[in-house]
């Protein structure tokens, strides 16, 4: 409430200060004069303009200088157009230069005054100016009278062809040319040293001149002062246009003698504001207004300069008046404002009166409400907190039920363990696919048990449970040890694996057991992300002068992101380029295995991945009873062994290919899970391997039968893969399987939106797999036989099949049509219109329809021929030909070997 009582006082206030002059409408006039100001004529005109606008509050007047430059005044014009202007007045330098800009400007409904001087276009609102022919009329008229129509003229005329020159002379002309006795010459005037010497020659040659009529009254007082220099200012008299009333205007030039007349040339300033005016309030005005003029001479010079100078007064008086009568109105305005800011500053202390005993009322009242409220939160916490405890314990009990049942995982495991190396002894000398499964079930039982002793070192570190041990060790010596266990996938891998020292004697205290798992889980990182003949380098450089060791550990493989390199030692995350599955532990339990052992591990990435272990040289940092002497550093635990139980096991070799078996291709990154998938279906099937990488272009290559995807790939994962075989024609028609460790409901909805046929999760069972591919082989092989045996080979709307199937073999078909008279029409032409090559092509309709190409070509010419033998009385030999047969006899040959009778005995039937 008291928030819009404050903003109703403030309007009120700001529309109460509102000046009468904000609510009246402005006129915005711009003038664009084209000559200096240092002409005086010009500046009379720019005066005059000043003075109406002042009496005018609402006109805004702005005056823009040419400075005689057609350019600016141009550049002048356009800016004022841009400024939205009400009326635009241009006196105008040239007549044609400026007729663009002036045409603009009325096509943008802007009103134009043309001010003086004419322009060579009707596109504008309204002229104002003298008529320059009656000027000369003037002139002529004059000198006529006072030579009694006999006298010698020279006449000066301007410097370029503007309209006021051209029309002066014309008209004076026209009066000089009625009597033959008046002689007259012309000479221009183009600057002041021009007219001195042109005027000077003329002088010399012509020893009798009467009149001189210039221009204006500046270059008539100019010809004056040099006839004066040549003597002769009294035998000449002097006749000038302009008539301005100031110490060097044409008026008293009249009154000192030197010009015997001058004509006066309004300036039309004032004119130029009320004509401005009228058009501003779309009042109608003559298209041309012409200002009076008339020959001031010595017998009125005195009067027209008495007259000139009272309006000077009152003009001054009036612009007098006006600024007292503004300087009253700011009074007025300051004190009014000064009162409204009083009454509203009153308004407000005594709304915030009003204000604060409501408030004071309301915060009593709010005050019991919050006491109340205050009870009602400690009450809450007291049940928050008795709810989290209960949570802390309800928690507590399932982490030590998954501890327990993690430390019960690691018995089974040893007794699995110790089943399998005694087996593998017992089949030593036996099938070697018996060993190789023995070994896999070796290496992912270790691979468990490592598991399990990461979650419970975990669990460890979160209890800060771990108590260090440390003793003095080789560090050479302990290294080499932990890399002959990776020496063997390196060797299967062809990874150039380095390990060097600057110092294999060297000596320091660490805890074997912590550093291990450390060592452990950088390299299995290093060999998990390095490709196959790549590079991993472990490095031990001892500084002796920061007494400190460092220990690196560099891979060529794909990296971290630079954004993932602050968050790779949190428990659980995982990078952002990481497709691979793990615990999501193990860096950070190395991290916290380093701070236990008061050193540091650093991470950066350039081109693979870079680690560095640093510790501390000798004993100072450790606690005493963290150390233990005279320990012997063969023996610890060693949970984390990489190699396989059988060093010596040789890879099973793959079966050779039989065209007589289906093909299956695997897509697995897993090379363990690769290899026993593929050896498992070896038996029955053609199978090839992919790892991944290129998949699509495996896919391609191979055109399997059947395509057998996990979800989770380097490149490309199964659901995308997927999503691209079934949009390509050549690939639409394979079957796939999608394996998963996720067996979530939306999961599964993506398998079927993408067309997997299958989506089987892990751990699964190879029997259902297997019975899987043979289902789907099976269906493909029924649609098959359904469609090659169909009395139809061209139909297309065939049940069980794709869209993108029926549109590939719809398009066979209509190629096949198109060219069916055509012998000569092979594989290769209809795989060259299909943008496909011959092999795609073939495996393409040989996995689609069970037969080769061609025989697809003869059947589909054969169908036809028996169609035209029923519908046609075409003979036998026509429907041959027709139908893309070499000869009638093969054709003979070949209709009787597919339908067992001849066309002959067909027709007849």
């Amino acid at each position: 409430m008291s928030k819009n009582i404050y903003v109703l006082l403030v309007l009120i206030a700001l529309f109460s200060c509102t000046s009468k002059e904000d609510n009246q409408k402005r006129i915005v006039i711009g003038f664009s004069q084209s000559i200096s100001e240092e002409d005086s004529w010009r500046k009379s005109m720019d005066n005059t303009m000043l003075v109406e606008a002042s009496l005018h509050p609402e006109i805004d007047l702005t005056i823009s200088n040419a400075n005689g430059s057609t350019k600016k005044q141009i550049n002048d014009i356009e800016k004022m157009i841009e400024n939205h202007l009400d009326v635009l007045i241009v006196a105008p330098y040239g007549s044609d230069s400026i007729v663009p800009v002036i045409e603009k400007a009325s096509k943008k409904g802007i009103p134009v005054i043309i001010v003086d001087r004419k322009v060579n276009t009707s596109n504008y609102t309204a002229f104002l100016g003298a008529d320059n022919v009656e000027v000369g009329h003037i002139a002529g008229k004059y000198i006529v009278s006072m030579s009694n129509a006999r006298a010698n003229i020279l006449e000066i005329k301007a410097t370029t062809d503007i309209s006021p020159s051209v029309e002066r002379s014309l008209g004076f002309k026209q009066i000089i040319d009625r009597y033959p006795n008046i002689k007259k010459i012309g000479i221009s005037a183009p600057n002041l040293e021009a007219l001195n010497n042109n005027l000077s020659k003329v002088l010399d040659s012509m020893p009798k001149i009467d009149f001189v009529f210039a221009f204006n009254d500046n270059i008539a007082l100019q010809a004056w002062e040099v006839a004066k220099k040549k003597g002769r200012e009294k035998n000449i008299k002097f006749i000038g246009i302009d008539g301005l009333n100031d110490p060097n205007g044409g008026i008293q030039a009249v009154k000192d003698g030197k010009l015997t007349a001058t004509i006066l040339y309004p300036t039309g300033g004032s004119e130029a504001i009320k004509l401005a005016i009228k058009l501003a309030n779309k009042e109608i005005v003559s298209k041309n207004n012409i200002l009076n003029t008339t020959l001031i001479d010595s017998l009125n010079a005195d009067i027209m300069s008495n007259q000139f100078d009272k309006i000077s007064v009152q003009q001054s008086d009036i612009e007098l008046q006006q600024n007292k009568i503004k300087e009253q109105e700011k009074k007025y305005s300051t004190q009014r404002n000064l009162l409204l800011v009083i009454i509203f500053f009153s308004l407000l202390i005594f709304s915030l009166a009003v204000f604060s005993i409501y408030s004071g009322m309301k915060l009593r009242s709010k005050k019991k409400e919050l006491e109340k409220t205050n009870i009602k939160i400690v009450n809450q916490k007291d049940e928050i907190e008795l709810y989290a405890n209960k949570l802390k314990i309800s928690n507590e009990a399932k982490i030590n039920f998954f501890t327990g049942l993690s430390h019960e995982f690691k018995t089974p495991l040893t007794l699995i363990l110790s089943s399998i190396e005694s087996l593998h002894d017992e089949f030593q000398n036996k099938n070697n696919t018996v060993k190789k499964d023995l070994d896999l079930m070796y290496n992912n039982s270790k691979r468990l048990l490592r598991l399990i002793n990461q979650l419970l070192d975990f669990r460890k570190g979160e209890n800060q449970n771990f108590i260090i041990k440390v003793t003095k060790i080789n560090l050479w010596n302990f290294s080499k040890k932990i890399i002959k266990e990776f020496e063997r996938e390196a060797l299967r891998r062809n990874i150039k694996f380095d390990f060097s020292s600057n110092n294999k004697s060297l000596e320091v205290y660490l805890d074997q057991n912590l550093i291990d798992k450390v060592y452990y889980n950088l390299l299995s990182n290093s060999f998990k992300f390095t490709p196959d003949n790549g590079k991993i380098e472990v490095s031990i450089i001892e500084e002796k002068e920061l007494g400190i060791v460092k220990i690196h550990f560099k891979d060529s493989g794909i990296g971290i992101p630079e954004k993932d390199l602050a968050n790779v030692f949190i428990p659980f995350f995982k990078g952002s380029n990481n497709y691979k599955n793990g615990s999501g532990v193990g860096l950070n339990l190395s991290k916290n295995f380093m701070d236990l052992h008061k050193g540091s591990i650093e991470v950066n990435s350039n081109k693979g991945t870079h680690f560095t272990l640093t510790l501390k040289l000798g004993r100072d940092h450790f606690n005493r009873e963290e150390i233990i002497e005279n320990s012997n550093e063969q023996n610890f635990e060693n949970d984390y062994e990489y190699n396989y139980l059988d060093k010596t096991l040789n890879e099973v070799n793959s079966p050779l290919f039989d065209e007589n078996k289906q093909t299956i291709l695997i897509i697995e990154d897993n090379v363990e899970v690769l290899d026993f998938i593929s050896s498992k279906l070896s038996e029955n099937y053609n199978v090839f391997k992919c790892d991944g990488r290129d998949s699509i272009e495996r896919v391609l290559a191979t055109i399997p039968d059947v395509v057998v995807c996990d979800l989770n790939l380097p490149e490309k994962n199964g659901f995308e893969i997927c999503e691209i075989l079934k949009a390509n024609f050549l690939t639409s028609h394979i079957p796939t399987i999608i394996l998963t460790a996720s067996d979530d409901h939306e999961t599964n909805i993506k398998a079927l939106e993408v067309g997997a046929d299958l989506f089987l999760t892990k751990p699964f069972n190879l029997q259902v797999l297997k019975q899987a591919i043979k289902g789907l082989l099976f269906n493909r092989e029924k649609l098959r036989y359904f469609y090659t045996n169909a009395k139809t080979p061209v139909q297309t709307e065939i049940k069980g099949f794709d869209l993108i199937e029926r549109e590939f073999l719809n398009k066979i078909d209509q190629f096949i049509d198109k060219n069916i008279d055509d012998s000569t029409f092979s594989v290769e032409d209809l795989a060259a219109l299909l943008n496909i090559s011959r092999v795609q092509l073939y495996r393409k309709v040989k996995a689609v329809l069970g037969i080769g190409v061609g025989d697809y070509i003869n059947n589909y010419r054969l169908e036809k021929s028996k169609e035209m033998l029923k519908s046609t009385t075409l003979n036998i030999s026509e429907i041959a030909y027709s139908c893309g047969f070499a000869s009638p006899n093969y054709f003979s040959t070949a209709f009787k070997s597919k339908y067992s009778v001849s066309p002959k005995d067909f027709r007849n039937v």
